[in-house]
């Protein structure tokens, strides 16, 4: 999907609202991967667990990158990981980057004009794993993450 093109929420893409108890990044990115492959959204539950289980992952991804990932990252690189693997720690950029490999999926990042009902790309992750059908997520400033779905094809 071009960077360039305006998309608009209810038209292009509806929001899908994620529980925000600090693992709303691995609940969006849970829920947005089991739609791209064809399975229905499991409950609040399996969710959790889902989410829970990946955030497990992303931290060994992150570890097993360190090399690639520390520089990145703010303070010491085994307090950020030790934070991280608390369940109501909030996920950002790493960690998004890290689910892309873990899920070897493309994940895109949306946020919303300010002014609008119209959604910009922010970030993509993942890029190497394919550019059709990416996990597409809503960033909303205040830290919190929903889950976007598409009602179209891919273009």
């Amino acid at each position: 999907m071009s960077k360039s093109r305006k998309l608009l929420l209810g038209i292009d893409f509806r929001v899908i609202s994620i529980t925000g108890d600090g693992r709303c990044l691995f609940r969006s990115v849970v829920h947005g991967a089991c739609l791209r492959s064809g399975r229905s959204i499991p409950n609040e539950n399996v969710t959790k667990e889902l989410a829970d289980d990946l955030r497990t992952k992303v931290v060994n991804e992150l570890i097993k990158r360190r090399s690639e990932t520390e520089g990145f990252l703010a303070g010491s690189f085994e307090t950020y990981v030790s934070h991280m693997k608390r369940s109501h720690v909030w996920g950002g950029e790493p960690e998004l980057l890290m689910s892309s490999h873990v899920l070897k999926v493309p994940i895109t990042v949306y946020m919303r004009d300010k002014k609008s009902n119209y959604i910009k790309v922010v970030a993509e992750y993942g890029q190497e794993y394919g550019k059709e059908n990416p996990v597409s997520v809503l960033y909303h400033a205040y830290g919190h993450y929903d889950l976007l779905k598409s009602p179209l094809p891919s273009l």
